[in-house]
């Protein structure tokens, strides 16, 4: 069995991953599902800090075309990435794997502030760190954050999990003549504006050298393959 490309990862998960089936909210046998898969993957000895959005609950930017300010939609979409975070880590703690919830927003009632030292202290104790609440400020996404986090934690890579086995020319869902690249580089997908990730997002990947890889979360056991190099995924950088 072959070991893992990486060590230490960041891997982002969409709110929307959460949903399952659904269109809203959180279905639980999809939670246990991605959760069993972090912890196989931690079981590798793979350190693993989560990132997770918040748009199965909450879309601040949406909330802000009708009119509430832009700084409060996006606080109320870091709320709703801490309540993802919480649902996730208590599946992983029964699934067997120690976990914990560091918030960039400070709720002392609820889980940890986030800060680097005490990330990387968990980590090295094989938890799975999950990273609520964005960066703690408006106008950046839970993408930047990914990355912001990678660098931060000194993690190898970023893997970017989607509904998609990779990045295409076009959506593939849309366009069944879009093709799939098995690599490129982070000013390549800047400057096709493929938007798998936000731009600020590859900007700083690049700045900071960190690979993202683009992989579909959908099949079981998906993050644990893509890191034995197995799985189907684009990576960038």
């Amino acid at each position: 069995m072959s070991d893992p490309i990486y060590r230490r990862v960041i891997v982002k998960l969409s709110g929307e991953a959460l949903t399952g089936s659904g269109d809203f909210g959180i279905e639980q046998a999809t939670v246990e599902r991605l959760a069993a898969d972090l912890v196989a993957t931690a079981r590798l000895g793979v350190e693993l800090g989560v990132v997770v959005g918040g748009g199965n609950i909450f879309r601040g930017v949406e909330v802000s075309e009708r009119g509430v300010p832009r700084p409060v939609g996006d606080t109320m979409g870091m709320l709703a990435t801490v309540m993802n975070c919480l649902v996730l880590e208590a599946a992983i703690e029964r699934a067997g794997c120690e976990a914990r919830t560091l918030s960039a927003l400070a709720m002392p009632a609820v889980c940890e502030m986030y800060n680097r030292k005490r990330a990387m202290k968990n980590l090295g104790k094989g938890r799975v760190v999950l990273l609520a609440a964005g960066t703690g400020n408006p106008f950046f996404t839970t993408d930047t954050t990914a990355v912001l986090r990678g660098a931060e934690l000194e993690a190898q890579a970023v893997l970017k999990a989607t509904n998609v086995d990779g990045v295409y020319t076009a959506d593939p869902k849309k366009d069944p003549n879009a093709k799939r690249y098995e690599r490129l580089s982070h000013q390549e997908a800047l400057a096709k504006d493929l938007r798998v990730m936000d731009g600020a997002a590859f900007a700083l990947a690049r700045e900071n050298r960190m690979p993202i890889i683009v992989f579909s979360i959908d099949e079981k056991g998906a993050i644990e393959s893509v890191l034995r190099g197995k799985g189907r995924a684009t990576v960038v950088g």
